[in-house]
């Protein structure tokens, strides 16, 4: 007996649980291979454009993502760096053998957490509610909520040219019972795809042929409760395709699963097969490839950007003719894998079936790609199911309030007919939502969810504070006229002062930073790292703040004014077929949800609104009889 029970250990799965357990449910974990759990299927990295923003939110709320890869990972570097602070994303490469273990050791060791090894065969419902989950043992588990993170496990099927298996990624089983019980519950599956490169023996690698790509120095930590020094120890390489890669690969079109009609899983659009950007980028004559290393005690090395499904024989022709791996040995070959998820427009923005209470879902069942984004949506499922069964308000994480909530709203607003990955694009409000202050706009949602420890909330307060007394001083400062100012002006190529000049003013230059202001006034030093960063990218972007700020309260009105679930959308006659239709099928929570739906127009929301109005004054007027 378990209150809740978590189907699958992956990204999704061990935040999930985790979540859960810590917030006192008695959590349930069944893996169907203790190996594989946390794995890093495909490339071991962590983070990333956008994903670094995903974790550095997930760490916020009281995620483990991020503590795990600050202890595992071999290289780390800021992403954007020459861009704006909105876009600024963390990456690290991990030990990938050294994650599964520190994630597999949090998993045993958290309180009112059970991880066990087994297979689900069946989800049990009785009134429209979880009652329990069989396994395919036959052990029937009664339990009060469950969360399906399956992964690309549940009917996967390996492809490598015309050879097709069942099975999971690396050599571990699939979960080939359980999508049967989905569609008895009135789910409607779908294929989707990925793949994965070929790994390579790195005693067969010459990487004086490859360009190093060094991390940095300092390391910024993923987690915000890090606070030990960091340090890289790995460097990766950058190499290309050439002409001739392209022409084995065009020539043996034919025999490629992704156009010979193998492969009927809908593919991820930003993270393409080698065979799949040769084609539709045809005008490029070289494509970038990095290589990476898989783990300190590991010989392998990842061949990112070569992603394949293509034959034995050809995949060893083309990786033979990139430079630095003319003489590669292949430990792994590169394979595709398809698998079954479900339409994430069935969920609620908390992850919750919109039909079965209780059941929840996360990661790439609802048809996403990446650790990152399934990690979140864990986080997210495991701890709104902890919350149900507790009784309390679910979290709904909103497009002003985080990446993880753009990613919920696309996924339960507008769905997706791809595997879905986190972009900077998708967030409109990406100058409010940086990865510098997830702490600070998420940790308490958190720790009032029972998630965030308090440690970890007056952390976040005093970085708070430290940062309104960094702003207050800013504006405080000001700098007399003489030759230490303009020395300082000088060496930013910046005409002299005649008078006095504020620190604000000067910080608003784009070619200063607080260092350059800490040499006109020392006691500037006395300020915190992290209340720097937080008061010089307020100031230099006041104005650009200012006005998400007026957007982000616009739109909050609209999120504000709640839908109720039964509201009868069919017999609204005043609205256009498809938007009732589609109204009526989403349930969506608030007129801002209605709005992105595909196929409900401005007009239909007006519509909306005025129905709204005349129940109320409706309800009002026999209030006052």
């Amino acid at each position: 007996m378990a209150d809740l029970v978590v189907i699958g250990a992956g990204h999704a799965g061990c935040e999930a649980a985790l979540a859960a357990a810590r917030m006192g449910i008695d959590t349930l974990l069944l893996t169907l291979n203790m190996d594989g759990v946390a794995l890093m299927a495909c490339n071991p990295v962590i983070g990333g454009s956008a994903k670094g923003h995903l974790v550095r939110e997930l760490d916020a709320l009281g995620g483990e993502m991020g503590l795990a890869i600050d202890d595992t990972f071999l290289q780390s570097r800021m992403l954007n760096t020459g861009k704006g602070p909105a876009v600024h994303s963390l990456r690290a490469q991990a030990d990938k053998q050294a994650y599964q273990n520190r994630m597999r050791k949090a998993l045993m060791t958290q309180p009112h957490l059970t991880l066990r090894q087994g297979e689900v065969a069946s989800v049990e419902t009785e009134n429209g509610r979880i009652t329990g989950v069989t396994t395919a043992t036959g052990l029937r588990i009664p339990c009060r909520a469950v969360v399906a993170a399956t992964g690309v496990y549940l009917k996967g099927s390996i492809i490598i040219g015309e050879y097709r298996r069942e099975g999971g990624p690396q050599g571990l089983t699939g979960a080939n019972l359980l999508s049967a019980s989905l569609r008895d519950l009135g789910f409607q599956l779908r294929r989707f795809k990925t793949g994965t490169p070929a790994r390579v023996d790195v005693k067969t690698i010459d990487f004086d042929e490859m360009q190093e790509q060094r991390g940095d120095n300092p390391v910024t930590p993923f987690s915000f409760m890090t606070e030990k020094k960091l340090e890289n120890t790995y460097s990766c390489y950058l190499t290309w395709t050439t002409p001739e890669t392209h022409r084995i690969i065009l020539d043996n079109l034919d025999r490629a699963p992704l156009y010979s009609g193998k492969i009927h899983g809908v593919g991820p659009r930003y993270c393409p097969s080698i065979e799949d950007k040769v084609v539709r980028f045809a005008d490029k004559d070289r494509h970038q490839i990095f290589l990476e290393p898989e783990g300190k005690n590991s010989l392998e090395w990842y061949v990112q950007g070569m992603s394949t499904s293509m034959p034995e024989d050809v995949q060893w022709a083309m990786y033979r003719t990139i430079p630095g791996l003319r003489r590669c040995e292949f430990t792994r070959l590169g394979y595709a894998i398809e698998y079954d998820c479900i339409d994430s427009l069935e969920l609620r923005p908390t992850l919750e079936s919109l039909r079965i209470k209780g059941f929840f879902f996360a990661g790439q069942i609802n048809g996403t790609s990446g650790y990152e984004e399934a990690a979140c949506q864990g986080l997210l499922a495991g701890m709104n199911a902890a919350l149900s069964l507790q009784g309390r308000p679910q979290v709904v994480l909103t497009r002003d309030m985080a990446y993880i909530g753009v990613l919920t709203d696309d996924l339960t607003t507008k769905g997706t007919d791809e595997p879905y990955r986190m972009m900077t694009s998708r967030a409109e409000h990406r100058l409010y939502l940086r990865q510098d202050n997830a702490d600070l706009r998420l940790t308490e949602i958190g720790y009032n969810a029972g998630l965030a420890g308090k440690d970890r909330l007056e952390k976040t307060e005093q970085k708070r504070r430290e940062t309104e007394e960094a702003l207050r001083r800013l504006h405080a400062t000001r700098f007399a006229p003489g030759e230490a100012l303009n020395a300082v002006l000088r060496e930013k190529e910046q005409p002299e002062a005649a008078g006095s000049l504020g620190a604000e003013e000067l910080l608003r230059r784009p070619a200063f930073h607080w260092e350059d202001l800490e040499k006109l006034d020392p006691a500037l030093a006395e300020v915190s790292a992290a209340a720097k960063e937080q008061a010089e990218i307020e100031t230099k972007y006041a104005g650009y703040l200012e006005k998400q700020g007026r957007m982000i309260e616009q739109a909050r009105k609209m999120e504000e004014t709640r839908l109720p679930e039964d509201l009868p959308y069919l017999e609204m006659e005043h609205l256009r077929l498809e938007a009732r239709q589609k109204l009526a099928r989403q349930k969506p929570i608030s007129l801002g949800a209605a709005g992105r739906i595909p196929g409900v127009n401005p007009a239909d929301i007006a519509v909306l609104t005025v129905w709204l109005e005349k129940q109320k004054q409706t309800q009002k007027n026999e209030a006052g009889t």
